[in-house]
């Protein structure tokens, strides 16, 4: 066998540009590595705080996740992806930047959701803040009109420690307020069929939404599984 090189990293497929935060990455978080099941590479765009990216729309930020996009692919990987729903406001830019698939954001899942559900049952969308979610966001992932919205804004861990950096976290607060927020979203929508979790530190608590709800759950971990599965096929 003669190998062929031309890469700096192999055998992580996908490149993860990842916020500047200190907060706790629990197993289930995206930014946590032992939530795959594939290796991944990481980079940090610095600066690019949760409350910058969520809260304040991003603003600046596009040359930077760019830059960091190319030396992921610039390294090796063969498709990029982000670690925050609201990235989805940079899906286009990106995907004209570098020579790679690119999926920006959990939010792209909710129009394939829609179409494997029974008739007249319909996604929603569960994320961290929805009073900043905005149409701009919404359409960068191409969420249909009129999807049903939920968040864990007002509950007492999850959005404050996550958009505010904090460096503890109560992981049964934080659990339920993910778990109200959903079931809240259900008695409100009758017709919810499944819920797509917008945000990368919701997965650790995916089971516990779906138990509670008795609904299919959606989030970045099977977003960038099924992603990376067409990067790099399993061999047979």
């Amino acid at each position: 066998m003669i190998a062929t090189g031309g890469k700096t990293i192999y055998g992580a497929s996908v490149g993860i540009l990842m916020l500047d935060a200190r907060f706790p990455r629990i197993p289930g978080d995206m930014g946590n590595a032992l939530s795959w099941p594939f290796p991944v590479q990481y980079r940090i765009v610095r600066d690019a705080s949760p409350d910058l990216i969520v809260r304040r729309g991003a603003e600046g930020t596009l040359g930077a996740f760019i830059d960091a996009a190319r030396e992921l692919v610039a390294d090796g990987v063969d498709g990029i992806t982000t670690n925050c729903g609201f990235l989805s406001l940079f899906q286009e830019e990106l995907s004209e930047a570098v020579p790679v698939p690119v999926v920006t954001s959990s939010l792209m899942q909710v129009e394939m959701v829609n179409r494997i559900l029974p008739a007249g049952k319909r996604a929603g969308v569960l994320t961290i803040s929805a009073s900043t979610l905005t149409e701009a966001h919404l359409r960068g992932a191409r969420v249909p009109e009129g999807t049903p919205i939920g968040s864990t804004e007002g509950g007492q861990e999850f959005t404050r420690a996550i958009l505010d950096n904090e460096l503890t976290l109560d992981v049964e607060k934080a659990r339920a307020d993910n778990v109200e927020a959903a079931l809240a979203m259900k008695e409100a929508h009758p017709d919810l069929g499944a819920l797509v979790l917008e945000c990368t530190n919701m997965p650790p608590y995916a089971a516990d939404i779906q138990r509670a709800t008795g609904l299919p759950v959606y989030s970045i971990l099977s977003l960038v599984s099924w992603f990376q599965a067409g990067l790099r096929p399993p061999t047979f």
